[in-house]
């Protein structure tokens, strides 16, 4: 797989994910409106070792591409990962959330999903990114939906938020609706 690269967009940058952003990562995944959409909301508070388990070793493993994203004058405001890189399937799934929640709408998120998938289609050749968003995210939905990706299927009660089960929604794209996109 080839390493993930910096990806300029217009609004954002995402540059390779380090190991000394692991304790900002760790801030925003303990901030509680940040924390609210994560599929983390039930589980207890990040430590910086669970972050460092659930980003940094599978990059390190070679399964994942991690960025940080930043707004073009360097600030961090998120990380997008995409898990799981299937090179024999061709196929991933992409994870992301802004930390920074004063940048929420604002069409970042947009931005940086649309650099995520000009580098899986054709740095790695996938076929396929799929993700998997709480159902009453809408912002996130409409972001997702706006970068090419299909509503596929809703996963009853799939998560515990705050110990109520909520419905989560699959989303989908493929290369050849990217390419016509």
């Amino acid at each position: 797989m080839p390493p993930a690269r910096v990806l300029q967009g217009e609004k954002t940058r995402l540059r390779p994910l380090r190991e000394d952003d692991l304790p900002l990562i760790e801030r925003w995944f303990n901030t509680p409106e940040v924390r609210h959409w994560l599929h983390q909301s039930d589980r207890p508070d990040a430590t910086l070792d669970d972050v460092r388990r659930h980003f940094w070793a599978p990059v390190e493993e070679g399964r994942t591409a991690a960025w940080l994203m930043e707004t073009s004058d360097g600030t961090p405001i998120g990380v997008l990962r995409l898990l799981d890189i299937d090179p024999h399937h061709r196929r991933a799934e992409l994870a992301v959330s802004i930390g920074e929640s004063a940048y929420w709408d604002s069409g970042f998120g947009t931005d940086a999903v649309r650099q995520s998938l000009q580098f899986a289609f054709e740095d790695l050749a996938l076929r396929r990114v799929d993700l998997i968003t709480d159902a009453d995210n809408e912002r996130a939905a409409r972001c997702y939906e706006k970068c090419g990706f299909v509503r596929e299927g809703l996963l009853r009660e799939r998560r515990l938020r705050f110990g109520k089960p909520i419905d989560m929604l699959v989303m989908g794209i493929l290369r050849e609706e990217w390419a016509d996109a």
